[in-house]
């Protein structure tokens, strides 16, 4: 029930909700690329951060501990290092460097957790949680930075490669943060299948992590779309409507309903687009297009700020941010960006 936005999801009711920084898969872009019309001079599309992993998640070792140790002992192993929220960063001659070996890892301090993130061909891939006491001297390190991964998707300060795993170490490290007490009756849990799961000492209940569904989707009513605007927005930024799906609720449904409650549409036909996961803190964005049948708009105003009818040229303007007003999209990383990025270059093609 919020717009999309490109801040953080503190709240699943009333805050707006972090928009994925996704773009157009490899497949989608090559069928999408063959249509041409007068809005498609928006320029290349750029590959989307946090999806498309090359890493072998080998989920069959987790519960290995001696091959585990085996692997983190590997003079090819590699180790994502996060203080909070956040990535520590090697200085690079062109970008930073965000992998550690193991003896490196060792010497930034002790891990509160570790996790493995699987394999990269022969190389294998952990992340680890450092204590509160090894952040502050790493901090003042010349050779290292310490950037939240959002910031590092914006400025590619990494290679695009390490995007993805970084994403799947944060929402993996965040959960463990977050569920060291067992929900069934309070007791402590332990770290348990390399990271992927906590188990309970005294009651013996299991807790897997969890990934939080969100659709996020433009209305679409034949050669214009819905956008609204989130009052933490940029004064100019204009974007998608999102919500998290419910329990017992499908893609589709999530979709008509959150539409019907924002801006009071009416919707038929939902076209699914592309999904990415977005880990702040662990969401994964479902990204759609909808039929809007009706056309008179009812906005939430305890949902979002503003909303309003857009045509494709305005917005094939404002993706290149030449509009006349300086409206602008959500930035590439975001995965709205390219769900009207789409419509823009296909129109009602996008609803199949």
């Amino acid at each position: 029930m919020k717009v999309g936005d490109t801040d953080k999801v503190p709240s699943r009711r009333r805050e707006r909700h972090g928009e994925s920084a996704d773009v157009l898969s490899n497949t989608c872009a090559s069928v999408h690329l063959s249509v041409v019309s007068k809005h498609s001079d928006v320029g290349a599309a750029p590959r989307y951060a946090y999806a498309g992993s090359s890493i072998e998640r080998a989920a069959a070792w987790r519960g290995d501990e001696i091959k585990l140790a085996s692997l983190s002992a590997s003079p090819r192993a590699g180790f994502y290092l996060f203080a909070s929220d956040s990535v520590l960063l090697k200085l690079g001659d062109e970008k930073l460097d965000p992998l550690f070996s193991s003896a490196e890892a060792n010497a930034c301090g002790q891990a509160r957790e570790t996790v493995f993130l699987g394999l990269l061909g022969q190389e294998p891939r952990f992340a680890s949680a450092l204590g509160p006491a090894a952040v502050e001297p790493l901090s003042a390190r010349a050779d290292l930075k310490i950037i939240d991964l959002r910031s590092i998707a914006v400025q590619g300060a990494v290679d695009d490669d390490h995007l993805p795993p970084l994403a799947e170490a944060k929402a993996l490290l965040g959960w463990h943060l977050k569920h060291g007490f067992c929900a069934n009756c309070g007791a402590p849990t332990t770290l348990r299948q390399a990271g992927w799961r906590r188990d309970c000492p005294s009651c013996k209940s299991e807790h897997f992590p969890r990934t939080d569904p969100v659709v996020i989707m433009l209305p679409i009513g034949r050669e214009r779309c819905v956008l609204g605007r989130s009052p933490r927005f940029p004064q100019t930024m204009w974007s998608c409507l999102a919500g998290f799906a419910e329990p017992g609720e499908s893609i589709e449904e999530a979709v008509r309903r959150e539409v019907q409650e924002e801006v009071g549409l009416t919707c038929a036909r939902i076209s699914y687009f592309a999904s990415q996961p977005w880990p702040f803190p662990s969401s994964l964005m479902i990204g759609c297009h909808a039929e809007a049948v009706s056309d008179r708009l009812t906005i939430d105003k305890t949902e979002i700020e503003e909303a309003r009818w857009f045509d494709r040229e305005e917005l094939r303007l404002m993706l290149m941010r030449k509009h006349p007003q300086g409206l602008t999209t959500p930035p590439p990383i975001a995965i709205a960006h390219h769900i009207i990025r789409d419509f823009v270059e296909r129109g009602g093609q996008v609803l199949g």
